[in-house]
């Protein structure tokens, strides 16, 4: 007999939500004795304390979060199965991840529409590099994602292009012209942290003519990343739309690169059958 059901789950995430056994029963009505019964019978099935107490209210402990994990998963699932039974009405949370780039000048207006035919989906959108997108598909954490070119077909069950796009070099506006990889030597590059694709492009590129920079500042966004290059601190790689989205292509000086380089595809990826809110945004793209 399995030690979990959704009731149970609902429970258990409305102490979570609510900070106590009181707010929660009164939420869900019923006695807080009922509730504190229920959560002391799943904690004793699973062997593990689920709370600690803190003041008058309770904390998840450690054990506790990665349940609540797992709940959250749980009910998107069942939310999902509901509304395919139902007749494929596109409703609940559609978790979506998306590089940083693509989310500022891809997608706004793809999900304003999204939201517009859809009114039913709660869109929760979350930014990271491809290697971290595509390891949180792998894991359900997300159903589907907006990655770009290189990644490896077998990380994900299924994929789908959806965007062009073309890569420029920037440096300050006083860094000579660079016509080959060999002329960016002693310089610091500047990238996202490790799994960012555009990035692994043109390390490979540095690659192949032994050039290393002389350091490398990572940011977690092309906004920092863009100021820090105008203000001479060393060069990146961006996409030619951020440029234009965030209006600062005057303030760097742009460098194109080799065409095996420049040329780039964004791709949506998923792992298993997409849910009904997949299958709307596929058609919407």
């Amino acid at each position: 007999m399995r030690s979990l059901d959704l009731g149970t789950l609902e429970i258990f995430n409305a102490v979570v939500q609510e900070g106590g056994i009181v707010r929660a029963a009164g939420k869900l009505n019923r006695v807080p004795s009922n509730v504190t019964t229920r959560i002391k019978q799943l904690e004793q099935r699973l062997g593990r304390e689920l709370f600690c107490k803190q003041g008058r209210g309770l904390v998840l402990s450690p054990e506790g979060e990665l349940l609540l994990s797992y709940t959250q998963r749980l009910f998107r699932l069942a939310d999902e199965a509901e509304s395919e039974l139902k007749g494929g009405n596109a409703v609940g949370v559609f978790r979506l991840g998306s590089l940083e780039s693509t989310a500022g000048s891809r997608l706004p207006p793809i999900l304003a529409q999204f939201h517009k035919r859809h009114p039913g989906v709660v869109v929760e959108l979350v930014t990271g590099t491809s290697g971290a997108l595509l390891q949180r598909v792998a894991n359900f954490d997300i159903e589907a994602a907006f990655v770009s070119e290189p990644f490896s077909p077998s990380a994900v069950g299924s994929s789908q292009p959806v965007f062009d796009e073309e890569l420029v070099l920037i440096t300050g506006q006083d860094v000579a012209a660079i016509k080959r990889a060999r002329d960016l030597a002693g310089m610091t590059l500047i990238a996202f942290a490790n799994g960012c694709s555009y990035r692994r492009r043109l390390e490979e590129w540095l690659g192949t003519s032994s050039v290393l920079p002389t350091r490398t500042l990572e940011f977690e966004s092309y906004a920092a990343m863009i100021a820090c290059v105008a203000a001479g601190s060393g060069f990146a790689v961006v996409p030619r739309s951020v440029l234009a989205t965030l209006r600062v292509s005057e303030d760097v000086r742009q460098h194109e690169l080799p065409a095996r380089i420049r040329n780039n595809r964004t791709h949506l990826v998923w792992n298993r059958r997409g849910s009904t809110n997949l299958q709307r945004l596929i058609e919407l793209l």
